[in-house]
């Protein structure tokens, strides 16, 4: 938490400036203020929290945004300790229990490779291209990669080591359930680059994931123990009770109501070096006048903004207008979350487990949307005993449009769907739609050019960090790990910048 009375009083003055009150910009802040620095977080809306949003009412417990995350990274094992939460922690009931419909009727998922192979999920011919992919695929020269290589896309990755079936009816639902896009318009280095760097290094995506995994085992074995609490770790995605905003609740209270400005939009942003030192240089001014935000000066910035928000921005830098035309358009999904409910009673075929994905070739069976939680069955105090709740998704790139319709409409096209896959009768006892313009940034062909701006922002801008899911990854987990990493940047430049200072005073005497 907080430095201790006897640190050093010029590194507790030092301030930053948070823009987005997001997991990211959350975890950001609170690690900077768990290093001593006085934070400031700045958001636009109404709330603190982002994409994580959690309803109750009626009885009903939902989530509008993210449902689950895990524990893959190891920044949300340390803030989940550090805040104390971990009895809050609740895991899905049967969750490995997933299903993805093929020929308009719902099929569980074999939890392991051999499980698949033995299954009659796939054809003959895939499942013998799955056994064949670790002789097929040779280690090539990682240091010659083309810029098409760079490129490839996630459909056309997984056709190359497992065939089109696999794309069809495993990677396609799975990457339209886990960012509303389609394996086409994802890039693999983006979007799976742990894969991808597998394929560079072993050239068997099957072989190199075996190989790491063991290598992966031998590193933790000596520090494990076999620990109860580590086995508790380790047990897949999980929510927390009363939903995913338990997570940034937990954030903004650690933080503090002065340290967490609500409905402030961020004006502007001037960067100033007088050449006596490298701090205080940023001031920032926002739309909320009653949190006497105008011109207040900072030591750092950090950005969680999306780029289509900084873009809005007024950058400076030296009394100059810092131009902005450089921030590439960044494509994002559009989504719709629709939360029903139904009576146990007219519910025909419940299925137990974590939920059903729709590949998008099961349109032609009359299913639109892009899959459906089964949120009751995975945290049974979310609903009644008496009812099911639901939470389907829909739109992305498969269906844009169709995301953007009326609640009316959707109510129709999702009833349908669970008619159809669940064997749902008559309507839907309560009904909720939350619709997000921008779900999810694309890890598109373009993406590139979204790092390297935000790079040039970093580079051009002393004191000036970016985190969120513009920038290494779109996961809840990921999110976190990128707010807490450019905490730590920004922890390393204060410290620099304030050796820098005390060498020049130093120096003048």
């Amino acid at each position: 938490m907080a430095s201790a009375p006897g640190e050093d009083n010029q590194r507790s003055a030092k301030r930053v400036a948070v823009v987005g009150a997001g997991v990211s910009g959350l975890a950001a802040a609170y690690k900077l203020k768990s290093n001593g620095v006085n934070v400031m977080v700045f958001e636009a809306d109404e709330r603190a929290g982002g994409k994580l949003r959690s309803i109750s009412k009626d009885g009903l417990i939902w989530d509008e945004g993210a449902n689950t995350m895990t524990e893959s990274e190891m920044e949300v094992k340390g803030l989940l300790d550090d805040l104390g939460i971990r009895e809050k922690q609740q895991f899905p009931i049967s969750q490995y229990k997933r299903y993805v419909v093929r020929n308009g009727v719902p099929f569980l998922i074999p939890t392991n490779p051999i499980a698949l192979i033995t299954s009659n999920f796939l054809s003959a011919q895939s499942k013998f291209q799955i056994i064949l992919e670790p002789f097929l695929w040779k280690k090539s020269d990682s240091a010659k990669v083309s810029a098409e290589d760079a490129k490839e896309s996630v459909g056309g990755f997984f056709q190359r080591h497992f065939g089109r079936e696999v794309v069809d009816f495993l990677i396609d639902p799975f990457v339209a359930g886990t960012s509303a896009a389609d394996p086409e318009s994802l890039v693999m280095r983006h979007s799976f680059p742990e894969l991808w760097n597998l394929e560079k290094r072993y050239g068997s995506v099957i072989a190199g994931a075996i190989k790491s995994k063991f290598s992966a085992r031998k590193e933790k074995s000596a520090e494990a123990k076999g620990s109860s609490e580590k086995k508790h770790r380790q047990r897949g995605s999980f929510s927390f009770l009363g939903g995913m905003q338990t997570l940034t609740d937990a954030l903004c209270k650690a933080l503090g109501k002065d340290e967490v400005c609500l409905k402030s939009k961020v004006l502007s942003l001037s960067y100033s070096h007088d050449g006596k030192s490298a701090l205080e240089n940023w001031s920032l001014s926002s739309s909320n006048q009653d949190k006497q935000s105008q011109g207040l000066s900072f030591d750092a910035v950090i950005m969680t903004a999306s780029l289509c928000n900084v873009k809005e921005m007024k950058i400076t830098k030296g009394g100059n207008l810092f131009p902005l035309d450089f921030l590439p358009e960044v494509i994002y999904m559009p989504l719709s979350v629709f939360i029903t409910a139904f009576k146990k009673e007219n519910v025909g075929k419940p299925l137990q487990g974590f939920g059903v994905l729709v590949p998008s070739k099961e349109q032609q069976n009359g299913l639109k949307t892009l899959g459906t939680l089964f949120s009751s069955m995975m945290f049974p105090d979310r609903a009644p005993k008496d009812l099911f709740l639901y939470t389907t998704f829909v739109g992305g790139s498969r269906n844009k449009e169709l995301a953007k319709a009326s609640t009316d409409e959707l109510k129709q096209i999702v009833t349908s769907d669970l008619r159809q896959l669940l064997g749902v009768e008559g309507e839907p006892t309560f009904v909720n739609h939350f619709f997000w313009s921008k779900a999810f940034p694309l890890y598109g062909r373009d993406y590139d050019s979204v790092l390297e701006a935000i790079e040039k922002m970093e580079k051009n801008l002393p004191g000036f960090f970016y985190a969120g899911n513009h920038k290494g990854g779109l996961s809840v987990g990921k999110s976190i790990a990128s707010g807490c990493k450019a905490a730590e940047l920004v922890i390393s430049y204060l410290e620099n910048s304030s050796d820098d200072k005390m060498l020049k005073e130093g120096s003048s005497k």
